[in-house]
């Protein structure tokens, strides 16, 4: 794999992975079963702030990629300054 293609799969498993060892050393889940399957789980708050920060760090690796995807715009200083019109 070269540097500017990211195998998004392996960092999710990754992730989960490591949100999964955490979890198992700490604070354990309550899994809600709704007719005899499971419908909702129970989660530490300071586990569900975690989970949410690794999904935001994933989001953030997908929009870098894409991001390198697209050519570099480079524009004068001077035009730049043109557009420019700070609210002051």
């Amino acid at each position: 794999m070269n540097s500017t293609n990211i195998d998004y799969s392996t960092i999710e498993k990754t992730l989960i992975g490591e949100t999964m060892k955490s979890r198992t050393k700490t604070k354990t889940s309550e899994i809600i079963l709704r007719d005899g399957k499971p419908a909702a789980v129970i989660l530490d708050i300071d586990e569900y702030q975690e989970m949410l920060e690794r999904l935001e760090d994933l989001d953030d690796l997908k929009m870098l990629e894409e991001m390198r995807r697209k050519p570099l715009r480079f524009r004068k200083l001077e035009e730049v300054l043109k557009d420019y019109s700070p609210d002051v």
